[in-house]
């Protein structure tokens, strides 16, 4: 998986009573990890923000964060991005800074950011609270969308069953994005990983607006973590109408999606979950 992991010896302690634990507590062995390293973002010459993330896919992480920040929700506004020169201490090219072209009449926005943004928190940067609530291009609320709940509960299994990375190291997350044809069906279009759970998602973003599908309608965003504040909001401007996590949701992140029109699911774990806003979405299952 070349720099998405990395191989690193351990001390494994065995602890089980086993008579091979009792006779070998200590083992040697390789493990593999999930790699972070820091990006750089430029908007033309200009350093935009530093994020911490898993290297891969990082065009689709530019163009997903730039969605989350509300500079662009139109793949003609981006005209391109690319990797500037930077290398490690060994001369190695680290591919650590992309810097994107953006079309002259986009405007940046007036909130700036910070220049370190670390891989558990993709609001951490913003100047204050105010300038989190942007202003979507595409609203949520409209849209028709509806799920069985059945189908939502089935997506959590299906995340995982496609997770590569965390099946090697148990250590990101993931955040998949599925269509719902007619029939109640569920599609995987794209699935992306990494250390920090907002960058899977803006990965997923950022594929959707190259790709030309913003605004995602029709679509269930399914991460793997808790469902925070800030996912709500990337999801919302992305035109996303149903975001469900297999954990906990912030009281935030509730009253966020209930202004958006956004339809909020949280413990989906394959038998149960909850549904903490825009209820009317989610099909009750026909053998009740």
């Amino acid at each position: 998986m070349g720099r998405v992991t990395q191989r690193r010896k351990v001390h494994k302690f065995v602890l089980d009573g086993s008579a091979q634990a009792l006779e070998h507590p200590v083992r040697y062995r390789e493990d593999f990890l999930a790699v972070e390293e820091p990006l750089e973002v430029r908007l033309g010459h200009m350093s935009f923000s530093v994020t911490m993330r898993t290297p891969g896919d990082d065009f689709d992480l530019v163009a997903g964060f730039l969605v989350s920040e509300g500079v662009i929700w139109d793949p003609s506004q981006l005209i391109s991005l690319r990797f500037c020169a930077g290398e490690d201490e060994n001369g190695v090219q680290t591919f650590n800074v992309v810097e994107a072209q953006l079309r002259p009449d986009v405007v940046l926005p007036e909130t700036g950011r910070n220049v370190y943004t670390s891989s558990s928190c993709g609001i951490c940067g913003t100047d204050s609270i105010e300038a989190v609530r942007k202003s979507s291009h595409f609203s949520p609320a409209g849209d028709p969308l509806s799920v069985p709940a059945e189908v939502l509960a089935s997506l959590p299994d299906r995340l995982r069953e496609a997770q590569a990375v965390f099946e090697k190291t148990g250590g990101v997350h993931a955040a998949g994005l599925f269509r719902i044809h007619d029939d109640g069906s569920a599609e995987l279009l794209c699935l992306r990983e990494d250390v920090g759970r907002h960058n899977a998602v803006d990965k997923v973003v950022g594929w959707a607006l190259r790709e030309g599908l913003l605004p995602l309608r029709g679509t269930v965003l399914q991460v793997s973590g808790r469902a925070s504040f800030e996912l709500v909001q990337k999801a919302a401007l992305a035109g996303i109408p149903v975001l469900t996590a297999v954990s906990a949701p912030s009281s935030l992140a509730v009253e966020l999606a209930q202004e958006s029109g956004l339809t909020l699911v949280g413990f989906s774990r394959g038998t149960s979950l909850n549904v903490y806003a825009g209820s009317d979405r989610v099909g009750v299952p026909a053998n009740i």
